[in-house]
Protein backbone atom coordinates (compact mmCIF):
# COMPACT_ATOMS: atom_id res chain seq x y z
CA UNK A 1 0.00 0.00 0.00
CA UNK A 2 1.23 3.61 -1.00
CA UNK A 3 0.21 6.96 0.23
CA UNK A 4 0.90 10.28 -0.25
CA UNK A 5 0.18 13.49 1.84
CA UNK A 6 0.32 16.69 0.60
CA UNK A 7 1.62 19.16 2.70
CA UNK A 8 1.87 23.19 2.04
CA UNK A 9 3.12 26.34 3.59
CA UNK A 10 0.68 26.83 6.98
CA UNK A 11 -0.71 23.15 7.11
CA UNK A 12 -1.28 21.96 10.68
CA UNK A 13 1.91 19.70 11.76
CA UNK A 14 0.40 17.07 13.56
CA UNK A 15 -1.80 16.64 11.57
CA UNK A 16 0.25 15.16 9.22
CA UNK A 17 3.11 13.95 10.61
CA UNK A 18 1.19 11.77 13.41
CA UNK A 19 -0.52 10.37 10.43
CA UNK A 20 2.94 9.87 8.69
CA UNK A 21 3.76 8.21 11.34
CA UNK A 22 1.58 5.88 12.15
CA UNK A 23 1.24 4.78 8.54
CA UNK A 24 5.01 3.87 8.66
CA UNK A 25 4.46 1.91 11.44
CA UNK A 26 1.86 -0.14 10.26
CA UNK A 27 4.28 -0.28 6.72
CA UNK A 28 2.01 1.41 4.55
CA UNK A 29 4.39 3.86 2.13
CA UNK A 30 4.24 7.17 2.71
CA UNK A 31 5.80 10.14 0.90
CA UNK A 32 5.31 13.55 2.09
CA UNK A 33 4.89 15.60 -0.95
CA UNK A 34 5.46 19.52 -1.50
CA UNK A 35 3.50 21.50 -3.47
CA UNK A 36 5.42 24.61 -2.70
CA UNK A 37 7.68 24.05 -5.51
CA UNK A 38 10.61 22.92 -2.73
CA UNK A 39 11.20 20.84 -0.28
CA UNK A 40 11.38 22.33 2.81
CA UNK A 41 7.33 23.50 4.09
CA UNK A 42 6.44 25.75 7.04
CA UNK A 43 3.54 24.74 8.80
CA UNK A 44 1.42 26.41 11.17
CA UNK A 45 3.46 26.74 13.88
CA UNK A 46 6.21 27.92 11.71
CA UNK A 47 8.00 24.31 11.83
CA UNK A 48 10.09 23.65 9.10
CA UNK A 49 9.38 20.18 7.43
CA UNK A 50 11.82 19.01 4.94
CA UNK A 51 8.89 16.68 2.30
CA UNK A 52 10.28 13.44 0.81
CA UNK A 53 9.25 14.57 -2.35
CA UNK A 54 7.53 17.50 -5.08
CA UNK A 55 4.64 16.71 -5.95
CA UNK A 56 4.75 17.41 -9.59
CA UNK A 57 7.36 14.31 -9.11
CA UNK A 58 5.04 11.91 -7.70
CA UNK A 59 4.39 8.76 -10.10
CA UNK A 60 0.84 8.18 -8.27
CA UNK A 61 0.64 5.35 -10.85
CA UNK A 62 1.17 2.93 -7.77
CA UNK A 63 -0.60 5.08 -4.89
CA UNK A 64 -3.56 3.85 -3.24
CA UNK A 65 -4.63 7.17 -1.15
CA UNK A 66 -3.82 10.65 -0.85
CA UNK A 67 -4.20 12.50 2.44
CA UNK A 68 -4.74 16.24 3.25
CA UNK A 69 -3.84 17.56 6.57
CA UNK A 70 -5.68 20.58 8.01
CA UNK A 71 -4.72 24.03 9.11
CA UNK A 72 -6.21 27.00 7.81
CA UNK A 73 -3.30 28.71 5.42
CA UNK A 74 -2.39 24.89 4.50
CA UNK A 75 -5.95 24.11 3.28
CA UNK A 76 -6.12 27.45 1.53
CA UNK A 77 -2.88 26.44 -0.25
CA UNK A 78 -4.32 22.71 -1.03
CA UNK A 79 -7.07 24.51 -2.62
CA UNK A 80 -5.15 26.63 -5.02
CA UNK A 81 -3.09 23.61 -5.87
CA UNK A 82 -3.93 22.55 -9.27
CA UNK A 83 -1.96 19.29 -8.77
CA UNK A 84 -4.02 18.69 -5.54
CA UNK A 85 -7.34 19.15 -7.26
CA UNK A 86 -6.80 17.35 -10.12
CA UNK A 87 -5.41 14.39 -7.45
CA UNK A 88 -8.50 14.63 -5.24
CA UNK A 89 -10.93 14.19 -8.69
CA UNK A 90 -8.94 11.42 -10.17
CA UNK A 91 -8.71 9.28 -6.59
CA UNK A 92 -12.45 9.95 -5.63
CA UNK A 93 -12.89 8.08 -8.60
CA UNK A 94 -11.68 4.49 -7.30
CA UNK A 95 -8.93 5.55 -4.73
CA UNK A 96 -9.13 6.56 -1.63
CA UNK A 97 -8.95 10.21 -0.24
CA UNK A 98 -8.61 11.72 3.15
CA UNK A 99 -9.00 14.99 4.93
CA UNK A 100 -8.65 16.23 8.28
CA UNK A 101 -9.62 19.54 10.06
CA UNK A 102 -10.38 22.31 7.38
CA UNK A 103 -9.27 20.02 4.55
CA UNK A 104 -11.94 18.04 4.05
CA UNK A 105 -13.34 21.49 2.57
CA UNK A 106 -11.26 21.30 -0.64
CA UNK A 107 -13.00 18.20 -0.96
CA UNK A 108 -16.47 19.84 -0.88
CA UNK A 109 -15.35 22.71 -3.27
CA UNK A 110 -14.53 20.34 -5.64
CA UNK A 111 -18.02 18.42 -5.03
CA UNK A 112 -16.89 15.75 -3.83
CA UNK A 113 -18.84 15.23 -0.71
CA UNK A 114 -22.58 15.48 -2.73
CA UNK A 115 -24.47 13.10 -1.49
CA UNK A 116 -22.14 11.80 1.12
CA UNK A 117 -21.10 12.36 5.11
CA UNK A 118 -18.19 14.13 6.38
CA UNK A 119 -16.64 15.82 9.31
CA UNK A 120 -14.24 18.78 9.50
CA UNK A 121 -13.27 21.19 12.42
CA UNK A 122 -16.92 22.85 13.29
CA UNK A 123 -15.11 26.18 12.15
CA UNK A 124 -15.86 24.70 8.26
CA UNK A 125 -18.64 22.71 9.29
CA UNK A 126 -20.72 25.31 6.58
CA UNK A 127 -18.46 24.78 3.90
CA UNK A 128 -20.10 21.26 3.55
CA UNK A 129 -23.04 20.54 1.19
CA UNK A 130 -26.39 20.57 3.36
CA UNK A 131 -26.71 17.26 5.72
CA UNK A 132 -23.32 16.43 4.86
CA UNK A 133 -21.77 17.35 8.31
CA UNK A 134 -21.74 14.45 11.11
CA UNK A 135 -19.69 16.39 13.54
CA UNK A 136 -17.99 12.83 14.69
CA UNK A 137 -14.55 12.69 15.43
CA UNK A 138 -14.10 10.96 12.33
CA UNK A 139 -16.60 9.59 9.45
CA UNK A 140 -15.72 7.01 6.50
CA UNK A 141 -18.36 7.49 3.52
CA UNK A 142 -17.82 5.39 0.47
CA UNK A 143 -13.89 6.13 -0.71
CA UNK A 144 -13.87 9.17 1.74
CA UNK A 145 -11.96 9.24 5.32
CA UNK A 146 -12.74 12.97 7.30
CA UNK A 147 -11.41 13.71 10.62
CA UNK A 148 -12.27 16.24 12.84
CA UNK A 149 -9.39 17.90 14.09
CA UNK A 150 -6.15 17.56 15.68
CA UNK A 151 -7.40 16.13 18.76
CA UNK A 152 -8.80 13.38 16.66
CA UNK A 153 -5.36 12.62 14.51
CA UNK A 154 -5.05 9.56 16.16
CA UNK A 155 -8.61 7.97 15.36
CA UNK A 156 -8.07 9.57 11.79
CA UNK A 157 -4.81 7.69 11.49
CA UNK A 158 -6.09 4.35 12.58
CA UNK A 159 -8.77 4.53 10.26
CA UNK A 160 -6.60 4.97 7.15
CA UNK A 161 -4.79 1.48 8.51
CA UNK A 162 -7.74 -0.04 8.65
CA UNK A 163 -9.29 0.66 5.52
CA UNK A 164 -5.65 0.22 3.79
CA UNK A 165 -4.46 -2.85 5.49
CA UNK A 166 -7.46 -4.22 8.39
CA UNK A 167 -7.88 -4.17 11.85
CA UNK A 168 -4.89 -6.58 13.25
CA UNK A 169 -2.15 -3.32 12.48
CA UNK A 170 -3.81 -0.91 13.88
CA UNK A 171 -4.05 -3.09 16.90
CA UNK A 172 -0.56 -3.63 17.01
CA UNK A 173 0.38 -0.22 16.85
CA UNK A 174 -2.39 1.09 19.75
CA UNK A 175 -0.81 -1.85 22.28
CA UNK A 176 3.09 -0.33 20.67
CA UNK A 177 2.39 3.10 21.07
CA UNK A 178 0.27 2.57 24.26
CA UNK A 179 -2.50 4.65 23.03
CA UNK A 180 -5.13 5.67 25.67
CA UNK A 181 -8.10 6.63 23.41
CA UNK A 182 -11.63 4.79 22.96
Amino acid sequence: MKTVVFLADGFEECEALIVVDILRRAKIEVDMASIMGRLDVWSSRKIKVMADVLAEDVDFSDVDMIILPGGRVGRDNLSKSAIVREKCMEFSRGKYIAAICAAPSVFSELGLLDGMEATCHPDFADTLPEGTYTGKPVTVSGNIITGQALGTTFEFAFEIVRTLSGEEPVRKIKKAICYQGE
